[in-house]
């Protein structure tokens, strides 16, 4: 069983920047596809940046250019860079491991954007 956990939301103001970590368990996190998903209210969730084993990466329209995903296998973590932040950014944002055909979800970490 693989634990999930993301850490790093909170309030920030449009054009400002924060970084979310998403730490997941086991010895063999260098096998895990991770991914970060959002949901806003009233919206159906959506994938915001995806990250491979093998270091490929992949991003929604409406965050390319400004955020950035990464990951440190010595840590078991992925990390989303949002930078540019816009008031349209404000959601629950997950983090999804994937691994042997099993998908493991966090609780999700509120972003808001808000002047």
């Amino acid at each position: 069983q693989v634990q999930v956990m993301e850490t790093g939301g909170g309030l920030v103001q449009p054009g400002g920047s924060l970084r979310l970590s998403c730490t997941a368990s086991g010895r063999f996190f260098n096998q895990y596809k991770m991914e970060w998903f959002r949901q806003a209210p009233g919206k159906q969730r959506e994938l915001v940046a995806q990250i491979s084993r093998l270091g490929s990466t992949n991003y929604g329209d409406s965050v390319k250019g400004r955020f950035a995903i990464a990951r440190d296998n010595a840590v078991n973590t992925a990390y989303l860079q949002m930078n540019s932040l816009k008031p349209e950014d404000t959601a629950i944002y997950t983090c999804k491991a994937s691994v042997e055909g099993q998908d493991y979800w966090g609780q999700g970490t509120q972003v808001t954007v808000s002047s």
